[in-house]
């Protein structure tokens, strides 16, 4: 592996590790991305680092309207093989409505890096499906 690629891919883990605890609260670092980065989540599916910033932007402003906190725990981003970075994760969070609902879910994301280190795809993975996820927004949390 070269030095440059391998000095590209440590630069991304610390990115990584620096930005998704965070990013419920302030926006990420976009230098470590591809411009024509492709994101696919259970719901989601698009191309072009214009759509990957609005999707962060996206998700601090509904965790601001919708929950009383929220919180994106990561528990670990390592180098899977040589093209790919991975992380593991958790969302957890009370929504804003009189019941106190709790979001929580595990997930970890794919990162995917071309020739030159930088991440060109980011495909996350969820435990449940979105419609078991949503229907945690209908239980009651606890006081």
């Amino acid at each position: 592996m070269q030095l440059e690629y391998k000095s590209q891919v440590e630069e991304n883990i610390q990115v990584l590790k620096h930005d998704l605890p965070t990013l419920f609260e302030k926006d990420i670092s976009y230098d470590i991305y591809t411009g024509d980065i492709l994101f696919k989540d259970p719901v989601n599916k698009f191309k072009w680092k214009f759509n990957y910033r609005i999707i962060f932007w996206t998700l601090r402003f509904h965790a601001g309207l919708f929950f009383t906190d929220i919180h994106f725990d990561l528990h670990d981003v390592y180098q899977l093989d040589e093209n790919t970075i991975f992380a593991k994760w958790t969302v957890r969070g009370t929504l804003r409505v009189p019941w106190k609902a709790k979001i929580f879910f595990n997930g970890h994301s794919n990162y995917h890096l071309n020739q030159d280190g930088l991440i060109y795809e980011h495909l996350d993975t969820w435990d449940r499906k979105p419609s078991e996820i949503l229907r945690q927004f209908f239980i009651k949390g606890e006081e």
